[in-house]
């Protein structure tokens, strides 16, 4: 392997180590949302003392979701960086065709958000 190989093979690894990290912060983003969304709701409905059951549960069912979203977000960035790294380890490394974790993600959100808005549509947040 000549040095400008080498190089381009460092740079990749820099890149996947950058992207990786960037996906940290994304995933814990998400985690942090999903927590402190229900917390303040709690909080909020703790203030009010009436029985808000079903907003509570609305806002956890979606709680919930976003944390699991980062979760799985984070394990399958993490899956896809080993990935890239092992390949970039092979002698004949190739740029391979993998999906979309960052379309996954956003897939993921835009389900949350419709499932919060029909929640709040068809009175799941009702007092």
């Amino acid at each position: 392997m000549n040095l400008t190989d080498h190089l381009a093979r460092q740079r990749n690894r820099d890149a996947a180590e950058r992207t990786l990290m960037a996906w940290i912060r994304t995933c814990l983003a998400l985690i942090s949302f999903g927590f402190g969304l229900d917390k303040v709701v709690s909080a909020i409905n703790a203030q009010g003392g009436a029985g808000q059951a079903h907003a509570e549960w609305s806002v956890r069912l979606v709680s919930i979701a976003f944390i699991l979203t980062g979760v799985a977000a984070m394990l399958a960035a993490t899956q896809q960086h080993r990935t890239n790294l092992k390949r970039l380890l092979r002698d004949n490394f190739t740029y391979g065709d993998h999906p979309s974790l960052a379309n996954a993600t956003a897939v993921m959100i835009s389900l949350i958000g419709l499932a919060a808005l029909i929640l709040l549509l068809f009175g799941a947040v009702r007092p």
